[in-house]
């Protein structure tokens, strides 16, 4: 069955809407933070799964809605950037790069070795690791071609989507159980729901907030999220095959920065950052939400099970390195847990998993301006800089054993 831009919409918003009435109503959903998008998105999956199981139906949805909402979230990352904030980002954000590069190292290193105890090729390993971990479904789908043209592994594509869909599902699982653990430690208490919130700076990490927007804003948002989208892409055009071939998402965020930037400081336009945020953060759940109910799991079903012990494996990986090295290096404190809970996000699955992992922290416990600002810098700029250079090394290690 295959869903039009319509449906999907329709559809997305339903398991959107799911979503919300869960993490209501179980406690357990709620105690742990984990991201409405994910636990609706996650449950449609399943129904979904059964039923090609006994009726043999596939679905497909409108590809080209996801990635517009992906495109328009980072966006808004973008548009939302001051550069007087990022100043403030400072060594906190070079301390996190390493350790976003210390996991990426770990987790190549891991599935190597694991891969060569479970009596596999290293090589498929190496798939089940940052390749398509901290890479995600895109990096995976473009390193997969090389690793299976010098490896020869075999079904690598498919494998690697597996792996990617695996990550993305516990990305969103374990960010809030690691966060609700760290704050035991920390003794933090839940902010009442209807606190007020002066800061508007405060309106993306709180999207529960009631914010004050009007038509006006709305358009002029709207505007600027057209410009950036347009300019992204077409740089993206220009630069590929080139030394600068970077995702279409990191030029749109970039295009974000500087369109907010140049209006903010050399023509004193206001941004409305209330409408910003409000548009944002629709993108980011809707993305969230097709891409979770289009999650093939009967492929997961499929992977031969020493992949699935490896992936198990990341999964424990990650959770110990939020908890021992990410929380301790970026401060022990409360803005150290919600970056612990993004960091779980896209070490295991994509940025808007970990901005949604952090959502869900801040929405409970008050907002954490420094994690909103490192986690999308390092997700959409550096990682998959860090990613392509630390993997041309391992693919060289693996070269030795094979």
């Amino acid at each position: 069955m295959v869903f039009d831009t319509y449906e999907t919409l329709a559809l997305a918003c339903l398991v959107l809407l799911l979503g919300y009435f869960l993490v209501k109503r179980v406690r357990l959903l709620n105690h742990y933070n984990i991201p409405e998008p994910v636990v609706g998105g996650f449950v449609v999956a399943i129904v979904l799964t059964g039923v090609h199981q006994f009726w043999g139906l596939s679905f497909s949805f409108d590809t080209d809605l996801q990635r517009t909402m992906m495109l328009t979230f980072f966006t808004s990352i973008g548009l939302s950037a001051n550069f007087s904030r990022l100043i403030k980002g400072g060594m906190p954000l070079v301390m996190f790069l390493f350790v976003a590069a210390g996991l990426i190292a770990l987790q190549n290193t891991v599935g190597i070795f694991s891969a060569m105890v479970l009596g596999l090729d290293p090589a498929y390993g190496l798939l089940a690791s940052s390749v398509t971990l901290t890479g995600g479904h895109g990096t995976g789908a473009a390193w997969a071609d090389a690793l299976a043209a010098r490896f020869g592994i075999q079904s690598a594509t498919e494998l690697a989507m597996a792996c990617a869909t695996f990550g993305l599902i516990f990305g969103g699982v374990i960010g809030g159980p690691v966060a609700s653990f760290l704050l035991k430690r920390l003794h933090r208490k839940e902010i009442p729901e209807d606190e007020n919130l002066d800061d508007v700076e405060e309106a993306f990490e709180k999207p529960v907030y009631r914010r004050k927007v009007n038509t006006r804003s709305i358009i002029e948002t709207i505007t600027m999220l057209s410009i950036c989208l347009f300019i992204g892409q077409q740089l993206d055009l220009l630069a590929k095959g080139t030394a600068f071939q970077l995702p279409t998402f990191v030029w749109c965020l970039f295009t974000g920065v500087i369109v907010r930037n140049s209006l903010s400081h050399l023509f004193k336009f206001k941004v409305a950052e209330e409408a910003i945020d409000i548009l944002g953060s629709v993108g980011l759940s809707i993305f969230l939400a097709i891409a979770l109910m289009s999650l093939k799991l009967w492929e997961l079903v499929g992977l031969a099970l020493p992949i699935l012990v490896i992936l198990l494996i990341q999964v424990a990986v990650m959770a110990l390195y939020a908890i021992l090295v990410t929380f301790r290096v970026m401060g022990k404190d409360y803005d150290a847990v919600v970056l612990s809970a993004g960091h779980c996000g896209f070490g295991l699955g994509a940025t808007p998993t970990a901005v949604a992992n952090m959502q869900a922290v801040t929405s409970h416990y008050g907002p954490s301006h420094k994690a909103f600002l490192i986690v999308p810098m390092v997700g959409a700029f550096f990682i998959d800089i860090l990613n392509a250079s630390l993997l041309k090394l391992f693919v060289e290690v693996v070269a030795i054993f094979h």
